[in-house]
């Protein structure tokens, strides 16, 4: 591949062609079946092959093609172990890995954005890119100063091509929707053209990114770079090693599966309550466990170009509902969805059938801890997926208001890699700890002392001290 195809009727077509593919398949397989092969073997042999050529054709064009097939990857846990193993591999190459854009083009940014004399602010800058993704590729560097560094360089007509890849997809959004069971395709299509203007914006990727280095800079568990320099086109962030998620998933130890689920779960929740921000693209390309002496394991996070703004936090309505969804309070959930707009005034619904829909997916917060497992996964997608099921039947009359979107769709993201990752997850404890609303307000004033406030053991000290 020699460049980011630009032109609007070239991606077109490769997009357009998909659905072709797929029936033409499904043609190949009646003949394959007719010549007298199993249908068993033939279904696989078909899977495959589609996969294959969907995930090559949205690697390749990069752009919203490759960011669509990213936001699919972390649901891989959700497919059928019968077909999840051909799919495995195509998503996993997507997670952080892409044909790079050839080196004169991005002389030619770097030159643009930095001026014809760039290559001094570097002492090396590796031509060859460590990592290419969906809007920008990354080449490993040393900074002036001696800083490893990270250079991210967006390709030349990312935008068009986002845009222009994403309205494709959503024509024909309903052919792809049996490839994750339980998913509506559309509204996640919708989701990623809004954030567009975001995605494309390196100044607001640096402000997110910095916001997080400074409040995680002195954290045990987590770790973000540090921003060095940013404009237009260009982000220069520290260099940061470790083990990516993608390969714990397919070979990490129980522990750095355990180890990295905590985290990721800790990252999620903490990071809106310590920062405001909401990091929105979980896959596993953007995360690596890194080797701590005293802790073990760190988590390093990168890519900060899709992020929630949550100045107060995540919304206190999740976690309340939460609670009482655990306490079995039925009426008073109810009336909170209702009262935030999940349930729309126009639809009746029976409280109790809200609760019995909710509880299987809070699960993990019943428990110390849970252990996600792709099993655990299909059973929840099949439940809500099947046309036939009160679970689904349930789930088409709730409405998901545009204020939840983003926080819907990362958390869902979060709880696909735990599962790839089989982790055991003390997921109530996060909660307890960085969920607004999730322990009654009564508890924790019960628990907290006013500023200057002694308990029982240092009143008696200072007592004693005074008779004393």
């Amino acid at each position: 591949m020699s460049d980011l195809p630009r032109k609007a009727v070239t991606r077109t077509a490769k997009l357009a062609a998909l659905p072709l593919g797929f029936a033409g398949r499904a043609t190949w397989g009646l003949g394959k079946r007719i010549g007298g092969k199993s249908a068993e073997i033939v279904g696989r042999e078909l899977q495959q092959r589609t996969a294959e050529q969907l995930f090559k054709v949205l690697g390749e064009l990069k752009g919203g093609a490759m960011k669509f097939g990213q936001a699919l990857s972390v649901f891989e846990s959700a497919l059928p172990e019968e077909i999840a193993g051909p799919y495995r591999a195509a998503l996993t190459k997507l997670q952080d890995a892409a044909p790079p854009m050839p080196t004169r083009t991005v002389h030619s940014v770097l030159e643009e954005r930095l001026g014809a004399d760039w290559s001094e602010l570097f002492v090396e800058f590796e031509d060859k890119p460590s990592a290419a993704a969906s809007i920008g590729q990354v080449h490993r560097a040393v900074w002036h100063d001696g800083r490893e560094v990270a250079v991210k360089v967006q390709y030349p007509g990312a935008g068009e091509a986002l845009l222009s890849d994403l309205t494709q997809l959503s024509r024909f959004a309903r052919l792809l929707g049996p490839l994750i069971p339980g998913m509506d395709i559309k509204p996640l299509i919708t989701e990623l053209r809004d954030r567009v203007s975001e995605e494309l914006d390196y100044a607001l990727e640096a402000q997110a990114q910095a916001a997080h280095a400074e409040e995680f800079a002195d954290d045990p568990d987590v770790r973000v770079p540090a921003v060095v320099h940013q404009c237009e086109q260009v982000l220069v962030t520290e260099w940061m090693d470790g083990v990516p998620l993608s390969e714990v998933i397919n070979d990490g130890t129980p522990e750095q599966r355990d180890r990295a689920g905590q985290l990721l779960a800790r990252f999620l929740f903490s990071g809106p309550a310590r920062t405001g921000l909401l990091h929105a693209d979980p896959h596993p390309g953007n995360f690596r466990l890194l080797p701590d002496e005293k802790v073990g394991w760190r988590l390093g996070v990168l890519d900060f170009g899709t992020v929630d703004r949550l100045p107060g936090g995540l919304p206190q309505p999740i976690g309340d509902s939460l609670r009482m969804t655990l306490d079995g309070d039925a009426e008073s959930v109810y009336e909170l969805l209702r009262e935030e707009g999940f349930v729309k005034e126009s639809i009746d619904l029976e409280p109790d059938a809200v609760l019995d829909y909710l509880l299987p997916i809070i699960e993990p917060a019943e428990v110390d801890e849970f252990t996600f497992t792709r099993n655990w996964m299909r059973s929840q997608a099949a439940r809500i997926a099947d046309p036939r099921s009160p679970a689904h039947q349930l789930g088409r009359q709730l409405n998901l208001p545009p204020s939840y979107l983003l926080i819907h769709r990362v958390t869902l993201s979060t709880i696909g890699v735990l599962c790839q990752l089989g982790a055991t997850v003390r997921l109530r404890d996060e909660l307890e700890e960085w969920l607004p609303g999730f322990v009654p307000e009564e508890e924790l004033e019960d628990g907290e002392l006013e500023d200057g406030e002694l308990e029982d053991g240092e009143l008696d000290e200072e007592v004693s001290a005074a008779e004393a």
